[in-house]
């Protein structure tokens, strides 16, 4: 089993043991063995960018220090963080296994790496090729597509980008026209949101179906910077409702230009150097590309081409990881054959050889390996593994060579070349996605057959972000089959994205990142702005990001604590694309924490004052236990049940649902009816009606921490171990709580009973609320009335703190208030009623309240699709509530 333990509350938050049962905690507790193997990626550009920021802050640049120096910079940086992401996991007790933990530039990992990639090479699946790249000028490397964002502008729009003192802007969209050589007055207008490339166009090109542009066919036209001449082109790619319908080809600086030229063999000219400055460009060279835009404008203005500046509506390519906009530029990179190995990738899902959840992500799957390109895995960075690739030159020729050092590269040579040889091998670093796609077999020890790689490979379940379902995971799988001929795993589990509260991705310039343990042991506002101002960011982006700490934290983070922090997670339904981290729901389960604590402590109290202190016996529910009463029973059977749904949210990956379960058992029928329920007996009960409920509630705490503890591992054991009972161990080591049907089928029918009278105790406790004695003993006289209830009267006393009569008030009927509780006819005593009586203005603003409710109610029961689609049990529930909310205004009418 394998997880992406990148720990950090923001774009992934936690990719924590999110498969809770059917991974480690849970399933060791079902006496399965379970391998977790952590470890980090050296996460090869962010990491460089990175250490460049800290570099920089310092006033030194890497070119300053070389490469060998930086590197060792790098090392030092991945050091003190690998400490934090370890202490990290290790407190938010994910149970890994450290001894197998791995680096993914170890030397261990690095002769995988290198394996894979001279075997791949001999397979002829790697090949070296000028192509047009993504390059990032700031990080001075190449950008694989799948690492590029897009930004929608509408209009001139202002950026600010790494290398510039101030922001560009974009969004314009500029005409300027070429004359036709021999002419000083004809000309063709030409539209581009580019001018800073025009001293690389090699054409002009128009829609062959454009009638606009017939008479310049066949013509050519003079360049005004560069002297050269260009021809016009035509082909059906032009499109000509973007700007004047002509366009400039620029092969080396844009993909589209790049294959019309193929089609028409026109020369590629670049005129943008790596580090995103113009070369080439006469008086212009050495500018910054985009500082160039002015300046060509305004000579071309001169010139009388400058014929138009409009807004403009684009997309911009952005780096994912500098921030930098792209450029296109035209170099020689290695690539990975992509198609028949996207071929087997589609087929394993198709027949079910690899599952992927939630399934919707399936389309996507097929849609991206069906369309896949061709693997960029070269990149200009100094941190990460050096391809083993060499250029080996002979007397009269070259050839390039995979091997694993230079010596094996000069004795591979001797069959391409001839003479005496030197090899050289690439600078280049290979792409992280690479080394991390071999890591669910490179981990146990391939390409040796190992005894750990024999016995855990393949892995059973990966679980990663959604967002990274192509970046990493169907590399993993291409990657798997072709060098192990075996899928690395069985089934993938994707979860969402972590938001903030307001839906928003976390980002360190939006002032919204959260770390794990700001939230495990809080954080005052003050200490989240001195996190900020020692950060890297900008002073643009540190003053946004107080103004979002300042809305989003106003009093600084609470302590919530881990367990906390883990049950809010899985609170969330994390098969949904985003998920909304919500600190105030994380403050909420701090409570129900407490919740849980208060009542084991509640236990332990009654278990002393009993003397019953020494091993406690547990009882089994398939074992002659006999509970005293009916609540015993019921407890019992609801607990059944919460393991029931528990279990079924955990196997199909739903935690929200088992969360909600134990949430809604533990805090409203455990504390708020059993343990409520049982405190006379436990106070004035016989010694065997008092063990009988004691032992009820101990089985069932025990049970319940069980169920809760993949959840909350921490809690749980600290209070499992408190408790007074038989152990052989951890909470972690012993069997996870399993469902009984034939237990639930024996008490179906209590349950119903039992709903029904917490019906109406519900009712009784909604009457006392609105008369203002929400904590007062009252009399009730029920005159209608079951035997159902004389058999609950004891419950319906205790919980609703009331004195039960049965039969009609006989006392004068004047001194009773009359109300209807669940269809009886029922008397609340009424000088209680009187002195107790909410004032008109608290019983106006409740009929407010009610009135909104009924009103929202109404209008969702008058609406055309509710009245289609709404199922009928919905329906009914509705209108139940509405009924309901009529007759409670009407009383408050009468009564104000």
């Amino acid at each position: 089993m394998m997880a992406d333990c990148g720990l950090r509350l923001s774009n992934h938050l936690v990719r924590l043991d999110l498969n809770l049962k059917r991974t480690c905690c849970g399933n060791r507790m079902c006496q399965n063995e379970v391998v977790w193997t952590p470890g980090v990626d050296h996460a090869g550009i962010a990491t460089q960018v990175i250490v460049e920021k800290f570099l920089m802050k310092q006033g030194i640049s890497r070119f300053d220090i070389g490469r060998t120096k930086f590197v060792e910079e790098v090392w030092k940086w991945k050091s003190d963080k690998s400490k934090v992401i370890n202490l990290q996991i290790k407190k938010l007790g994910a149970s890994v296994d450290w001894e197998r933990e791995f680096f993914t530039l170890d030397k261990k990992h690095r002769d995988a790496v290198n394996f894979a990639l001279i075997q791949l090479f001999k397979k002829e699946l790697i090949y070296r090729e000028e192509s047009l790249i993504n390059w990032s000028p700031h990080l001075r490397s190449v950008v694989s597509d799948i690492e590029v964002d897009y930004i929608d502008i509408d209009g001139p729009t202002a950026l600010s980008l790494p290398g510039y003192s101030k922001p560009i802007t974009f969004g314009n969209l500029i005409d300027f026209s070429y004359r036709i050589v021999g002419s000083a007055d004809k000309e063709i207008v030409v539209s581009t949101t580019r001018i800073e490339t025009m001293f690389g166009d090699v054409a002009i090109a128009v829609n062959p179906n454009d009638n606009r542009y017939k008479p310049y066919w066949g013509c050519k036209f003079h360049h005004p910077f560069n002297g050269t001449e260009i021809p016009l082109v035509l082909d059906h790619r032009v499109d000509p409702t973007f700007g004047t319908g002509a366009v400039k080809i620029t092969p080396a600086h844009d993909p589209t230009d790049f294959q019309i030229s193929k089609s028409h063999s026109l020369p590629k000219r670049s005129v943008i150097n790596e580090e995103g400055v113009l070369e080439n460009c006469g008086g212009f060279s050495g500018m910054l590309r985009f500082d160039a835009r002015e300046s060509i404008c305004s000579e071309l203005a001169n010139l009388g081409l400058l014929k138009h500046i409009r807004p403009h509506k684009m997309k911009i390519p952005i780096c994912s990881r500098s921030g930098d906009v792209l450029e296109y530029l035209i170099k020689p990179q290695w690539f990975i054959k992509c198609k028949e190995m996207a071929k087997k990738a589609i087929v394993a899902v198709e027949e079910r050889k690899l599952i992927i959840k939630p399934e919707n992500y399936q389309e996507n799957w097929f849609n991206w390996l069906k369309n896949i390109q061709d693997w960029c895995i070269s990149r200009q960075l100094w941190w990460g593994h050096q391809l083993p690739f060499y250029y080996c030159e002979g007397s009269n020729d070259n050839v390039w060579i995979a091997a694993e050092n230079e010596e094996e590269a000069l004795k591979k040579s001797k069959y391409y070349v001839s003479g005496p040889v030197i090899a050289h091998r690439d600078p280049d670093v290979l792409d992280t996605w690479f080394s991390s796609g071999i890591l669910p077999f490179a981990c146990f020890g391939w390409p040796d057959k190992t005894e750990q790689y024999k016995k855990y490979y393949p892995l059973n379940t990966l679980i990663t972000g959604n967002d990274i379902l192509f970046f990493w995971v169907a590399r993993m799988v291409m990657l798997g089959l072709e060098l192990t001929n075996q899928l690395p795993f069985k089934e993938v589990f994707l979860h969402g994205i972590i938001c903030d509260s307001q839906g928003r991705k976390m980002s360190k310039s939006l002032g919204n990142v959260i770390a794990p343990e700001d939230v495990i042991n809080g954080k005052s506002l003050k200490e989240l702005h001195c996190t900020i101002e020692n950060s890297l960011l900008s002073s643009e982006e540190k003053q946004k990001a107080y103004t979002s700490l300042r809305n989003l934290y106003p009093e600084g983070i609470s302590e919530c604590g881990v367990d906390a922090l883990r049950f809010t997670l899985l609170s969330n339904n994390i098969k949904s694309q985003y998920i909304n981290f919500d600190l105030k729901q994380c403050i909420r389960n701090k409570h129900f924490c407490n919740k849980i604590w208060q009542a084991c402590y509640f236990a332990n109290l009654w278990l002393k004052k009993m003397n019953l202190t020494s091993e406690f016996l547990m009882l089994d529910l398939c074992e002659n236990h006999q509970p005293c009463t009916l609540m015993e029973k019921w407890i019992l059977a609801k607990l059944n049940y919460s393991i029931y749904v528990v279990n079924e949210g955990i196997k199909n990956g739903d935690f929200h649902l088992s969360t909600s379960s134990l949430r809604n058992f533990i805090h409203l029928e455990l504390c708020d009816i059993y343990i409520e329920y049982i405190k006379p007996t436990l106070q004035k009960g016989s010694s065997a009606e008092s063990r009988s409920a004691l032992q009820t509630l101990v089985y069932t705490l025990v049970t319940s921490l069980k169920c809760m503890s993949p959840f909350m591992p921490f809690l749980t054991e600290h209070l499992y171990q408190s408790l007074p009972i038989k152990k052989n161990g951890f909470i972690m080591e012993t069997s996870y709580p399993s469902y009984n049907e034939n237990f639930q089928k024996t008490h179906k029918e209590l349950l119903e009973r039992v709903s029904s009278i917490l019906m109406v105790i519900n009712e009784i406790r909604r009457i006392k609320h609105r008369i203002g004695i929400n904590h007062q003993q009252v009399s009730v006289c029920i005159v209608e009335h079951s035997i159902e209830l004389q058999n609950f009267k004891d419950v319906i006393e205790t919980l609703a703190k009331c004195k039960i009569n049965f039969g009609t008030p006989n006392i004068e009927i004047n001194s009773w208030i009359e109300e209807n509780v669940s269809g009886f006819t029922t008397y609340f005593q009424q000088d209680v009623y009187k002195s107790k009586v909410m004032d008109r203005a608290a019983l106006s603003d409740r009929r407010n309240k009610l009135q909104i409710k009924l009103n929202k109610l109404l209008d969702i029961s008058k609406n055309e699709g509710y009245q289609k689609n709404a199922p009928l049990k919905v329906k009914k529930s509705h209108c139940d509530q509405i009924e309901s909310l009529k007759k409670e205004i009407e009383k408050l009418e009468v009564n104000n």
